[in-house]
Parts: structure tokens; C-alpha cells; sequence
């Protein structure tokens, strides 16, 4: 099998209102613009097929780097493929939505995301914080550190006034996915998030990329959704 079918599969999805928001999250050429969701019947008999993710991945086409996110088999890839694959994330928007997406689903995610949290590569970074959201909704509470997570929600607060934007947006979900999904830093999260309003400003506007934490964090409060886990991390 080879990706070209793969590939004009991918841009008879195209959609120029797609390809516009890709490229406003800082995707560049070349990008079809399909939208992941029709990307989903492709996927699926490709599902596990570590080869084509890797060739796909391999053609620095965003939908076909993405669509390998979606297929790629995580239980045989090891820790340098997937620093592999944050190296050959050209901006944060990959790092976030493909690689750390995938990474979360491994077994030692958290040491590599850690990892990616101190690169001083934006998109690395992004990529880092990105996964520990993703992990932190997904996995039960038990699983992490409560002392690491506190460190790292310090952490955030000490270093978000210089931070890169993509780095400061990934920051602010964490601190929100702390607050939201583990109940054992919980308050801690709240706090912080009290703290970084201080500092950042942030906009009331939920859909904004800096909206309030705590705002963020009080609003799942009250739709009962503290403790919040998702089945699944991948599409």
C-alpha cells in the first residue's frame, strides 16, 4: 500500500473554510483542508498500520500528518519516535492535535511530556503542557503525582508572563484540566488559575484561546462535571 491514493482521498475533502482555520493555527502549505471528522472512514481500515502513519506523517501534508496521528499504532512506537515526530512538528498546532494526542495513549507519556515542557521550542513546549491536558482528562487520578502536578501548576504560574503564546494557551488549559478532570488538585488548581487572571488579564470570552481559567474551571463546577474523564483520547 502507498499514500498517494491515501493522499487524493484526503483532498476530495478539501474545504477552503477548513484550510483557512489550519492555516490560521499556523499549518502551512501544503494543506488540503479537510475537515478530521470526514477524515474518520479513512482511518478506520487503516487503523494500527504503523508503516502508512509513518509514511504519511513523512509527507509534511497537514490532513495527511494528522490522519496519521489517528491511525498510528502507539503500542509499538518508543520514545524516540515520537521526539522523532515532535521534531518534524513544524508549528505548536501539530505538536498539540497530533502528536501529544497520540503520546497520551502511551505508557510513558507523562515522562516524555515533562520532557517536552522544558524544551525551549515553542511547539515542543505547546506539545508538552498539550499532552498533560489530554492525560489528565483521560486517565484515572490515582495515576498521577499529586506533588508533580502542584510542581507543574507552579510552575506555570512562574514562567506564563514570558512564556510564547502558543505555550501560554497550553498552560491555561492545563491549569483548567487540573481544576476540571483531578479532584486532588482541585483547589490547588483554582488558585492558580486565580493567579495567572492576575497576571495575564484574560478575556471573559469563553471561545478565546486566553478565556479566564478560573471562570473556566467555576462554570464545570457548576454543571456538576468535576472529576470529568474521556473514554478515549484519539478520534
Amino acid at each position: 500500500m502507498t499514500v498517494e491514493p491515501i493522499l487524493a482521498d484526503l483532498e476530495l475533502l478539501a474545504s477552503e473554510r477548513m484550510k483557512k482555520y489550519y492555516l490560521a493555527q499556523g499549518v502551512r502549505e501544503p494543506v488540503y483542508g479537510a475537515p478530521t471528522g470526514a477524515m474518520k472512514p479513512i482511518a478506520r481500515p487503516l487503523k494500527g498500520n504503523q508503516a502508512i502513519a509513518e509514511a504519511l506523517y513523512a509527507t509534511g501534508v497537514f490532513d495527511a500528518m494528522y490522519l496519521a496521528g489517528m491511525i498510528c499504532d502507539v503500542d509499538t512506537m518508543t520514545p524516540a519516535d515520537f521526539r522523532r515526530w515532535m521534531d518534524q512538528a513544524y508549528c505548536a498546532f501539530i505538536a498539540e492535535s497530533v502528536v501529544a494526542v497520540s503520546l497520551a495513549e502511551t505508557s510513558f507519556a507523562q515522562v516524555l511530556a515533562a520532557e517536552f515542557i522544558s524544551s525551549p521550542i515553542e511547539a515542543h513546549a505547546a506539545g508538552g503542557w498539550s499532552c498533560y491536558e489530554w492525560l489528565l482528562g483521560s486517565r484515572k487520578d490515582h495515576e498521577f503525582d499529586v506533588a508533580h502536578i502542584t510542581t507543574l501548576l507552579d510552575r506555570a504560574v512562574a514562567t506564563i508572563a514570558t512564556a510564547p503564546p502558543r505555550v501560554q494557551y497550553t498552560m491555561i488549559r492545563f491549569v483548567v484540566a487540573v481544576g476540571v478532570s483531578y479532584t486532588p488538585a482541585h483547589e490547588a488548581a483554582l488558585a492558580t488559575a486565580s493567579r495567572i487572571n492576575a497576571i495575564m488579564n484574560p478575556t471573559n470570552d469563553p471561545k478565546s484561546p486566553y478565556a479566564n481559567p478560573y471562570d473556566a474551571i467555576v462554570r464545570e463546577v457548576d454543571k456538576g462535571r468535576i472529576g470529568f474523564k474521556r473514554r478515549h483520547v484519539r478520534c
